[in-house]
């Protein structure tokens, strides 16, 4: 079944978060209940990189404002052929990304780019039906091919939070707790329930 307006069902968070497990849990959820489910690529970052721009402790507003367009132009393909779309990654994620590059290379966070990105990010990310957020937890490795900078990682946890506590954008946290997944995926099945009546 494919509605005139799926829901979108989007994930935030640093990396080594359990994201694309959460991810993968929820699509066969939701498969399991009768939903066509469509999942974006979580690869943009390394796409960008292929493409020549720079990427994690180079990361460019450049960089940003493409992974963010390709990113949304993805949700936006997925929507034809799905009534529930999985956003691995929202546009929050690249914009943290890029703060936390500047505050690597000491570099002023408040100019006329990042508040361009900043109000792109803010305003997609709050049109998403379900917005989750996943919680950095320290003691959970890298996993692997991942950047290997801990401090980093943190910077890009840091400032997810922020920017969603900041501009008010409605979201759920995951911490990296059994209870608190099962309390997302149940959210999500909630937040399809309106298809069944359009169905």
């Amino acid at each position: 079944m494919v509605t005139a307006n799926p829901v979108r069902i989007a994930i935030t968070g640093t990396h080594s978060t359990g994201k694309s497990t959460l991810l993968r849990r929820l699509e066969m959820e939701l498969r399991a209940v009768g939903h066509a489910v469509a999942r974006t690529t979580s690869s943009l970052a390394q796409k960008a990189a292929d493409m020549g721009f720079p990427k994690m402790h180079q990361q460019t507003a450049n960089t940003t404002r493409w992974i963010m367009s390709a990113g949304i132009c993805a949700e936006m393909e997925a929507t034809l052929t799905a009534d529930v779309v999985l956003v691995d990654r929202s546009t929050i994620d690249p914009l943290a990304y890029y703060l936390a590059t500047l505050e690597h290379l000491e570099q002023p966070m408040h100019s006329e780019q990042v508040g361009e990105l900043t109000t792109i990010a803010t305003a997609h990310a709050a049109g998403y039906d379900l917005l989750l957020a996943t919680q950095l937890d320290p003691a959970v490795p890298l996993g692997p091919h991942r950047d290997r900078d801990p401090d980093y990682r943190a910077r890009v946890d840091h400032h997810i939070h922020t920017i969603l506590g900041q501009h008010a954008i409605p979201h759920t946290l995951v911490a990296n707790t059994d209870t608190s997944r099962d309390a997302a995926i149940q959210a999500a099945l909630q937040a399809t329930v309106a298809l069944a009546g359009a169905a």
